[in-house]
């Protein structure tokens, strides 16, 4: 097993074998419920940390940090980390760890044994995200994470291929959906490379991707972001019909959605897969309430 680095070499990072030790010390083995796949290769981890573009002065949000290889490369590049981590004996063993083998930055490091879903409020604002993402929960936890902590700004997150590229996907590509859509709504995405899958223990079926973003503002709207999010949810519910078609529900019926539509200069024969997230937005500010239903009759006598 690797050694802490002594004073004046450089900080080491984890190998397969330091990460099956940690693992044996706590009894623990990568549960697929939890999505947990180690990183066991230090270059992957620099690579990682050069493509966030960390700033000094950065406080960086990790989630699912798991033994820490990503973690300690964190501590080298900023200033402090926040780590979120669901499972409880990991998020015990993390400050052991950082404690062992990055001494001098054991006080920068947070953990919270918390849920990234359900997560509301953390110890110091965050200004950048980077994590190795559970593939079942990745984007619900990134469109999470923006909402709720504006001072992020950027990041870098690792997560499944496939959604790496709908993530980053522009309107009109064959991975433009839901996640796309969504995402620019706080951010521009775009994809930062892909990672093979023998830098993972277990190794996954799949291999991952890298998926930076940058925060924007939303469109400039009267409509809030859950209104617009329900005209996205309804537009790529049924992908082969067209949006007057796929948004009647959505606006009480088909002449509204069309009315809907034309007043927010959008095709109403278009597919929701060209539009961008403005035209979600103007969409939804020109949804019109659907007419009341005449009152029934009141009986007589």
């Amino acid at each position: 097993m690797t050694t802490p680095p002594a004073a004046g070499t450089p900080a080491p990072l984890f190998g397969a074998a330091d990460i099956r030790r940690l693992a044996a010390d706590v009894d623990i083995r990568p549960t697929k419920t939890l999505g947990q796949n180690f990183v066991i290769d230090g270059n992957t981890i620099r690579r990682i940390v050069a493509a966030a573009h960390l700033g000094p002065n950065e406080t960086v949000l990790e989630v699912g940090p798991g033994l820490g290889s990503l973690t300690l490369g964190l501590l080298d590049a900023a200033e402090r980390v926040v780590a979120v981590e669901i499972d409880p004996v990991l998020a015990r063993k993390l400050p052991d760890t950082v404690a062992r083998w990055r001494p001098d930055r054991a006080a920068a490091l947070d953990v919270l044994l918390e849920d990234a879903l359900r997560v509301t409020e953390l110890p110091h604002p965050p200004t950048a995200l980077v994590a190795n993402l559970p593939y079942n929960v990745a984007v619900p936890v990134v469109l999470n994470l923006l909402e709720r902590f504006p001072s992020l700004r950027h990041g870098l997150v690792m997560v499944q291929d496939e959604v790496a590229d709908r993530l980053a996907a522009p309107p009109g590509s064959k991975t433009y959906g839901v996640p796309s859509v969504k995402a620019a709504w706080y951010s521009s995405m775009t994809k930062a490379g892909g990672v093979g899958m023998n830098v993972f223990w277990p190794a996954p079926k799949i291999a991952s991707g890298l998926v930076r973003f940058t925060r924007r503002e939303p469109p400039a709207t009267s409509a809030t972001r859950e209104q617009v999010f329900a005209v996205i949810d309804a537009a790529f519910a049924q992908r082969r019909k067209t949006l007057r078609a796929a948004l009647a529900g959505w606006a009480g019926s088909p002449v509204l959605a069309e009315q809907a539509l034309r007043d927010a200069g959008v095709d109403p024969t278009a597919r929701g897969e060209v539009l961008d997230i403005t035209a979600f937005a103007r969409i939804a500010e020109a949804r019109r309430e659907a007419p009341a239903s005449p009152a029934a009759p009141r009986p007589v006598g």
